[in-house]
């Protein structure tokens, strides 16, 4: 009987350990949820993508104590849809974490749920902006944000220089949560946002045709297209249909459409009217792993799907396969956990939301899945912030049936060929919309669009440059000049044809600021005339490249040199004439130094002294009658002959100047003797030049305005005393032509104040700007420039002005090496010579009473 007891003990403990090791080897089952829209090709692939995650990771890791139960739900393409399965999801099946859905717009209701009941929603597809994880926590994006493109399309922009960008986007969450990030982006690189075109996600294709023909008629040529591919393929379509993927179009997309060209149903059709697009999409590199999952992705699609036509995964479902693949990991690493929902103590639970309550083991599931480190499919899934991390972007063209990868981009490096260097930066050859290699302007005047309206200012003088007349055969207005025919050159200049039309404009108080002025309230589109650069204006309006000579300088009137009686005085400098004085004495006793023992120079101190000097000052016409007994003094006097007849020289031919020439001064050297001295300044009607002038301290009483060269020249003859003006304040070339017409009795100073000179004006931020600037240099520096100018103005290099200057005076500095010579070579002759004679004995050197009352012996003979 015991032995009976013990067999039923042991069968009872064997039963229990065995239920309890199976119970041990079980894996627990987490329910996972995902959201697809299982209607579409891009969801059936999601799908196949997720299922095979989940078996490879269990294929791999055999003795996992959880198992990940799939949980399908279809989000019908709706956002009711997929709120719908959320709800059921978290309500009846208790999911852990959701995968999915595929859209912005269905993620950010479903975000709000996994909020509420802490539940991880994880999507591989919502890459719109608006779409945070710091304002949802429980949002996982195991995509790329869209704002990480947004740099790579700033640098296409910037390398080709566009200056103006339209953002084309559809209207809905996914659309409209880029376009601020894209702005900015662009901003930074100096492209304006004219306008933004957006187009309904559900538009049809006469709303399309509306919307592009308003792109067509605008001056912008550089679009950016970001939308879903469905509705990317039928605008680019309808774009195709009206003529705008032709050439001078540029069109770039974001990754939205580049990613899933493949996907689209008629893709030849649709690669077709995208011929010559641009896109960026993120750098997936075609590893093993890839190559070997996209051929079993193949063959399970076509299984699962055998209506379907077969296509490679696209870097969404690479994106689907790591997400699950994370999620899954994340499940083991936590472990078996509480699965159930906690409901709120309080409320009716009357809706759903208070029915679901919230997870407990959410949480930590959460941090598990955003500390989860692989290497996916897609590269390195690594969250930072709740977010996929971007690594690179390649620079795609599309031609024929694919897109070429013609660069790479990244954040560090920029545009390069590789993805480590940022050696070979730049953008290989592209084939443009039109199938054209030409890089388009992005700017053009559109066929039939409005001519650009100019404003032209209508003055009384200095016609040449500006012209406004009336032509009674015609009836119509002409305008003529010089500003005008340069204008007309640049504008033929231009690549391309921009028609206008010249509109006269009379500025208030004859102030050009009042002109240019109306081009900063956008009642002109430029301005064209002899309108100066300045910085103040520079604040309104865009300026091109200026055209003209630069600067303002004065004009006033010469007069006769009086010091006619001195004039002999001029040709040296006062410095000159004592240092040259000082040479002569200097000489005279190195002379009477060395040729203490000459008779012929005398024995009295006086008549010894009055011989050496006149020995040395004879030296100008060479009339000496004494002769040197010492070669030291012959040497100290060769060179000081070469000395004197190049002085003599000079002089002679610079008073032989002054004295055949007319000798004209200016009245004034410069603004601040004018000022200093109360004089009068006149200056054009109009012109800057009256703020300069206030500024630098002359009183409004002291300004008088004209508006003719002619007016110009009687002020000045008048004279400020006797209502005229003491000089002209105006602008070079204003000076240069008044001087072409009245050339006697005025000059030009060489002082200048410092200006850009004439530029054509646009409003701020014009696209025109770069390339008429580049063809103001083009026709400035070509021959059409000396034609224009021969044209409109004479030789302005006035016969008279030669005399209006004196010429400069000699200046010790241009003597100083050869007195330097000479003061060196007679030193060292008496230097010498006293050092030869110290050694005798019977003579110490010469002493003064030596060398002032000469040789006492008059048989003592020289050495």
């Amino acid at each position: 009987m015991g032995w009976a007891i013990h067999l039923i003990f042991a069968c009872f403990f064997g039963a229990l350990q065995k239920a309890m090791v199976s119970a041990h080897n079980e894996a627990v089952p987490v329910n996972v949820g995902v959201i697809l829209d299982v209607s579409s090709s891009a969801g059936k692939k999601s799908w196949t993508s997720i299922s095979m995650a989940v078996d490879d990771f269990y294929a791999t890791h055999s003795n996992c104590t959880t198992r990940v139960v799939l949980h399908l739900r279809n989000s019908k393409k709706d956002v009711v849809g997929a709120a719908a399965a959320a709800v059921d999801l978290l309500k009846n099946f208790q999911v852990q974490a959701i995968i999915g859905p595929e859209t912005s717009t269905e993620a950010s209701f479903v975000i709000n749920l996994g909020s509420h009941s802490q539940v991880p929603v994880l999507s591989f597809s919502a890459t719109s902006p608006s779409l945070s994880p710091t304002r949802a926590p429980f949002f996982v994006r195991t995509t790329l944000n869209d704002s990480a493109q947004v740099g790579a399309i700033a640098a296409i922009v910037r390398y080709f220089g566009w200056r103006e960008v339209v953002p084309v986007y559809e209207d809905s969450e996914y659309g409209a949560g880029v376009i601020p990030f894209l702005v900015d982006a662009l901003q930074a690189v100096d492209s304006g946002v004219p306008y933004r075109s957006v187009i309904p996600s559900a538009a049809a294709e006469e709303e399309m045709d509306k919307e592009l023909y308003k792109l067509m008629t605008m001056q912008t040529r550089v679009f950016i297209v970001h939308m879903l591919p469905v509705l990317g393929a039928r605008f680019f379509q309808r774009a195709k249909n009206l003529g705008m993927m032709s050439g001078g179009y540029v069109w770039i997309t974001t990754d939205g459409i580049t990613d899933v060209l493949e996907e689209l149903d008629h893709i030849s059709r649709i690669t077709e009217a995208m011929q010559g697009v641009i896109a960026v999409r993120p750098l997936v590199e075609r590893s093993e792993d890839v190559v070997n999952f996209t051929a079993r992705f193949r063959s399970r699609f076509r299984q699962e799907n055998p209506t379907i036509k077969a296509a490679d995964p696209s870097v969404f479902q690479l994106w689907a396969y790591d997400t699950t693949w994370a999620t899954t990991m994340a499940v083991e690493n936590l472990g078996p956990t509480r699965s159930s929902f906690q409901r709120p103590q309080s409320g009716d639970h009357s809706t759903d939301l208070d029915v679901i309550g919230s997870s407990e083991s959410g949480p930590a599931l959460l941090n598990a899945i955003l500390n989860t480190r692989f290497k996916g499919l897609a590269g390195d899934f690594r969250l930072l912030g709740g977010q996929l991390q971007s690594s690179a972007y390649e620079i795609v063209n599309v031609i024929g049936n694919s897109a070429r990868v013609i660069e790479f981009w990244t954040p560090k490096l920029g545009i390069s060929k590789q993805l480590d260097t940022a050696v070979g930066t730049g953008l290989k050859s592209i084939i443009w919309p039109g199938i054209s290699a030409a890089v388009p302007k992005g700017w053009e005047i559109p066929t039939g669009g409005k001519k650009l309206r100019i404003g032209v200012p209508v003055k009384k003088g200095f016609n040449q440059f500006v012209n406004v007349g009336w032509e009674p055969s015609t009836n119509r207005t002409v305008v003529t000049g010089y500003c005008i025919d340069i204008f007309k050159a640049v504008m033929e200049a231009l690549p391309y044809a921009v028609t206008y039309e010249f509109f006269p404009f009379r500025p208030s108080a004859n102030s050009y600021d009042h002109l240019i002025y109306q081009v900063y309230l956008k009642n002109f589109d430029a301005v064209v005339g002899d309108t100066t650069i300045t910085a103040e204006r520079t604040l309104y309006v865009d300026f091109t490249m200026p055209y003209t000579e630069s600067g303002v300088s004065m004009i006033v009137p010469v007069k006769e040199d009086p010091r006619k009686m001195w004039v002999f005085l001029k040709p040296l400098t006062p410095n000159l004439w004592l240092v040259s004085f000082a040479f002569f004495v200097f000489m005279g006793f190195t002379v009477l130094v060395i040729e203490h023992s000459n008779v012929e120079f005398g024995r009295q101190p006086s008549e010894r002294l009055g011989k050496v000097f006149y020995f040395v000052f004879s030296v100008l016409v060479f009339s000496q009658t004494e002769s040197l007994k010492s070669n030291f003094s012959r040497i100290a006097m060769v060179v000081w002959m070469f000395v004197v007849l190049i002085l003599t020289s000079s002089y002679t031919a610079s008073l032989t100047s002054r004295l055949t020439v007319q000798q004209l001064q200016p009245t004034a050297a410069d603004l601040k003797q004018l000022l200093s001295t109360g004089a009068y300044i006149g200056y054009q009607d109009g012109s800057f030049a009256a703020e300069i002038l206030t500024r630098m301290g002359f009183k409004s009483s002291k300004l008088r305005h004209f508006s003719t060269s002619d007016q110009y020249a009687e002020a000045l003859l008048q004279g400020g005393a006797k209502g005229g003006v003491d000089a002209i304040f105006d602008e070079i070339p204003y000076l240069k032509l008044f001087l072409s017409e009245h050339c006697d009795g005025f000059t030009m100073l060489s002082w200048t104040y410092k200006t850009d000179g004439f530029g054509f004006v646009f409003q701020k931020g014009s696209p025109l700007v770069p390339d008429v600037s580049r063809a103001v240099l083009n026709v400035t520096e070509g021959d059409k420039m000396v034609a224009i100018q021969n044209k409109w103005f004479r030789d302005t290099i006035c016969p008279s002005q030669s005399n209006a200057v004196t010429s400069a005076s000699l200046n010790l500095y241009q003597f100083s090496g050869l007195f330097l010579i000479t003061g060196v070579v007679s030193t060292l002759a008496a230097l010498v010579f006293l050092a030869i004679h110290s050694r005798r004995s019977t003579i110490r050197g010469p002493s003064i009473r030596n060398i002032l009352h000469g040789p006492q012996n008059p048989n003592h003979a020289h050495p």
